[in-house]
């Protein structure tokens, strides 16, 4: 009968040190300063997104918003979820007599997107690159799917996102609010 008493409390003993341990830990990291981000009170101000950050696929353009894509389907194939589909259409040239393939659509969605980068890694004429623009959320999922061919991106929802927006130090966190 002893023993089964010993045992008992010490099974009671025992739980209150673990409950004393988690409860210490709870309470140290309670009173410790956090530093958080002030999103999205500090979107034009502070906030620092790197410029290697993947958030959605765009065509490069030259000057005259001309696109180097000359569907050769590279990227489509390379795609492992099938987000890039590429319609095409064979071309006769007037002058020289000779046929070549011209993009008709360049469909990508985004929202099944993994951002994987092979897409652009398998295109042979830096035709497409990834932007950090993040702010891609929608109510409705169709929009999402992006015709890339029709549009041309000038540049994220904040200013100097593409060069990394705010300036950032190594070891501390952009928290003030504007």
């Amino acid at each position: 009968m002893e023993d089964k008493k010993l045992s008992y409390f010490g099974e009671v003993g025992s739980a209150l040190k673990t409950l004393a341990t988690g409860m210490k830990v709870t309470m140290k990291e309670y009173f410790t300063p956090k530093s958080t981000e002030q999103y999205p009170e500090n979107r034009k101000t502070t906030l620092h997104v790197a410029k290697r950050h993947r958030g959605r696929l765009v065509f490069k353009r030259d000057e005259e918003k001309n696109h180097k894509c000359t569907a050769c389907t590279m990227c489509e194939k390379a795609c492992p979820n099938g987000t890039i589909k590429i319609l095409s259409e064979m071309v006769t040239n007037e002058e020289t007599g000779k046929k070549k393939k011209q993009l008709v659509d360049y469909e990508y969605d985004l929202g099944d997107c993994m951002f994987c980068e092979l897409c652009v890694n398998a295109c042979n004429f830096d035709a497409i690159e990834f932007t950090n623009d993040f702010e891609n959320a929608v109510f409705d999922r169709s929009k999402l799917i992006l015709h890339l061919d029709k549009e041309v991106y000038e540049g994220g929802s904040l200013p100097d996102l593409i060069d990394g927006g705010a300036d950032w130090k190594v070891g501390t966190f952009n928290t003030k609010k504007k």
